[in-house]
Order: C-alpha cells, then structure tokens, then sequence
C-alpha cells in the first residue's frame, strides 16, 4: 500500500515521493480514534490524532490535500461525493474548492472545515490554493513522513 500511495500521486501529476520499501503493509483496519474523526469539526481533534503521530499542524493541512484525490464513501465515513471535480488528478484544487464554499456535488467535511476556522491553519491553505508548486514540495515531505510512520 505504501508504494500504491506514492505510485497514485505520482501517476496523477502529484510530485515525485520518494520511497524507501521494507515496512510491511498492514491489511486491518486501524483502532479507533488513530485516524481522524472526518464528523469532528474541531480543530483540537486533527491535532490530538496528528501531534500524536509527531505530525505537525503544516503536515495536518498538507495531507489533508490529499483528498484532491479520490472521494468519500458512505460506508466508510458517512459521506458520499468528490472533494474536487477532477478527483483522479493530483493538484492544489483542494484547497481552492475549500475557500470557495460549499458547491453542489462536492463534499466538505467538518474536518475540512476545521481547517478553515483555524487561525494557524487557515493561512497554509490560502498558501495552497494560490501556488501549486509550494504544495507539492512540502507533499512530498510530508507523504514520505507519515508513511514512514507505520
């Protein structure tokens, strides 16, 4: 799954991660509470489960940008639907769909939303938004550190 990760941004114009094999995927499902809440809307819960993985409130908003990718399953989190019109392409629209408001069709979260309404996060994803290459340099690092996280 590792290499899957880093093989799907790549494939999808996302920038180049680097890859170090050897940690042995895992194929069940993780404890509740060890990934976050998408329902929780407050801030202090992203950074309870991040900060506990030694993440930072930078690595909290980049990774989110992730859902640039893919969409939400109801059977997984109770929500249904796109984060971005284009969610097989590996860009900044993310963050732009986010300022932008609610659109019909796409999905926000109240995690999602908490990035909004926080004074420290909320500045990196106007950062995003308006330049693409500053996301993809930082994604990079970022994807690299929690996926060496386990």
């Amino acid at each position: 799954m590792k290499l899957a990760g880093v093989v799907s941004v790549e494939v999808t114009g996302g920038p180049e991660i680097l890859f170090h094999p050897g940690r042995p995927d895992k194929y069940d499902i993780p404890p509740e509470g060890r990934l976050p809440d998408g329902r929780k809307g407050e801030p202090s819960h992203l950074r309870d489960v991040f900060h506990r993985m030694g993440l930072s409130d930078k690595d909290i908003v980049i990774l989110s940008g992730a859902h640039t990718l893919g969409r939400a399953h109801r059977e997984r989190s109770g929500f249904e639907g796109p984060w971005t019109n284009n969610p097989l392409i590996f860009d900044n629209n993310y963050f732009k769909e986010l300022l932008s408001g609610e659109k019909e069709g796409l999905v926000q979260l109240p995690s999602d939303i908490a990035l909004l309404i926080d004074p420290v996060f909320h500045p990196l994803v106007e950062k995003y938004a308006a330049d693409e290459d500053a996301f993809f340099a930082d994604y990079a690092d970022a994807h690299l550190n929690m996926s060496e996280l386990g």
